[in-house]
Order: C-alpha cells, then sequence, then structure tokens
C-alpha cells in the first residue's frame, strides 16, 4: 500500500511539472509574438478578486489566462485553468466572458472528477472623474456551463452587481469592489444574497516590475463569513504582454486554505 501511495504521489507531481513546463511554454511563446511596444497596453483585471474601473482598448481582444491551485483542507483540492476574453467597444462600455476552461477537484474520500466550470458574461460601464480616478459598473450573470458539477456557481443561473471605484496616487494604485449576488438555487439555510467586498493596493517598482496586495470579504446569511488576504506580483513583458504569480490565504480561525497562481494578460489581437 505504501509502495502505492507512492508512485501515486510521483505521477501526481510528475503531472503538476509537466502542466507547469506547458505553462511556462506557452507563456514564452506569447512573449514572443508579444514583443511589439507599438500600440495600447493591456489592462490586467488578475489576479485579485477586485477589478479597476478602467476597460481594455476599445476594440482589441484582450485574452487573460493562468493556472490556479487551491487546497482546502482534509486533502480537498482544485486545480483550475481559467480563461477569459475582454472585448471594449468604447472606453467607457465593455463586456468579457470567463470560464474555467479545465477543472479537476479531489474530495476528502480521494476521489477526482475532471471537465470544466461554468460560464461568467459581465456587461462593465466606466464613469470617469478624471485622469486619475474613475467609478464603474459591472452587471452580469454566472450560466451553470459545467456538467460534471465543477463550477463555482449554485447550480443555476447567478447574478451579480459589481460597483467599483479606482484611483491613482502617485506610484500607488487602488481598486475597491463592493457586490451583490443572488443565486439561482439556494443551499441548506444559507440565503440566495450574498455580499462581497475587496480592496486592492498596487505599486510599480519600475518599468517592468509591480506588485499588489488585497483584502477581500465575503458574507451570506445562514453561512459563514469568509475572510482573504491575497500578494502577488506582476511583470510587463512588453505592453501587449503581462505575466503574473502569487497566492492568497483565507483569514479565519481553523485550518486555513490556500491558493496559489500563474498567469497572463495578452493584447491578443485588433478586432475593429
Amino acid at each position: 500500500m505504501a509502495m502505492v501511495l507512492t508512485i501515486r504521489r510521483l505521477a501526481a507531481s510528475r503531472i503538476a511539472v509537466a502542466r507547469s513546463a506547458a505553462m511556462l511554454s506557452l507563456l514564452a511563446a506569447f512573449a514572443a509574438v508579444a514583443g511589439d511596444d507599438e500600440g495600447p497596453s493591456v489592462v490586467p483585471y488578475r489576479p485579485s478578486v477586485s477589478t479597476p474601473a478602467a476597460l481594455s482598448a476599445p476594440g482589441w481582444l484582450e485574452v487573460e489566462s493562468g493556472f490556479t491551485q487551491e487546497h482546502a483542507g482534509a486533502g480537498v483540492r482544485r486545480d483550475s485553468v481559467p480563461v477569459t476574453l475582454k472585448l471594449a467597444f468604447t472606453p467607457d462600455w465593455g463586456v468579457r466572458v470567463g470560464a474555467d476552461a479545465w477543472v479537476q477537484q479531489r474530495d476528502e474520500s480521494g476521489e477526482r472528477a475532471t471537465g470544466s466550470g461554468d460560464t461568467a458574461i459581465i456587461v462593465k460601464r466606466r464613469f470617469a472623474v478624471d485622469d486619475e480616478s474613475a467609478f464603474g459598473l459591472e452587471g452580469g450573470g454566472t450560466l451553470p456551463s459545467s456538467r460534471h458539477g465543477l463550477g463555482s456557481g449554485s447550480g443555476k443561473p447567478d447574478w451579480v452587481l459589481n460597483a467599483i471605484y479606482s484611483a491613482d496616487f502617485g506610484a500607488w494604485h487602488t481598486d475597491i469592489n463592493a457586490a451583490a449576488t443572488r443565486f439561482g438555487a439556494q443551499e441548506g439555510t444559507a440565503s440566495r444574497a450574498q455580499l462581497l467586498a475587496a480592496a486592492s493596493l498596487s505599486r510599480s517598482l519600475d518599468e517592468h516590475w509591480s506588485v499588489v496586495g488585497e483584502v477581500a470579504g465575503a458574507g451570506q446569511h445562514g453561512a459563514d463569513a469568509t475572510r482573504q488576504l491575497l500578494v502577488a506580483a506582476s511583470y510587463n513583458v512588453s505592453k501587449r504582454l503581462v505575466l503574473d504569480a502569487g497566492a492568497a490565504r483565507t483569514l479565519r480561525a481553523g485550518a486555513p486554505s490556500w491558493s496559489a497562481f500563474t498567469g497572463m494578460t495578452w493584447l491578443a489581437a485588433r478586432i475593429f
């Protein structure tokens, strides 16, 4: 039995290494084709929970993707490859579509399930205040497109409204979000309404490197409140490609859950 467990662990480690190598190879390929500094710059929404009021460059398709590994204790683990497509029609109006293109989940018994996640569609409106600050409003829904119970939603369409405030002050930037979600299905005694707040603070270190820290929390009547601390770093390969990596940890009594992630934001192509 011990030998079998060792073999399984070695196999899992090799799979993780292979996935990391594949991701690094993909990022290297994007870096090679995204070295052109002409044209607009990317507007990363990752890796923080909060999103900025700014939209991506109008008429350009912007792609965000990465790899996330989450541990919730008792052997529970979730690996995923999130992908988001963003398209702004004007500097003040845009839309994004996101989903977990691949998910592998392991429960307490060690059983694994693999598939894809739910799909989120969000419409965004920006309200400029001045050159350094703006408000934003996002509205949309999460559709239960996962066929294997691997989605992050309730299993029925969930609806969300998110208010945003973003501001620059010197080398620092902040994004503050306050979101309300209405779940399509009720789980246990928890209410179908959830409130979430997130505040991030980022700083550019030089022309390539920047760092971000964020606190976020969610509350739902009939369920335990959740709080999270996130730290990450980003590297500007060019105006069209930004790489990121970081980690997040829950702030609560008992065994904490944590996640590690790496990814990219890429200004892929001009659509109109």
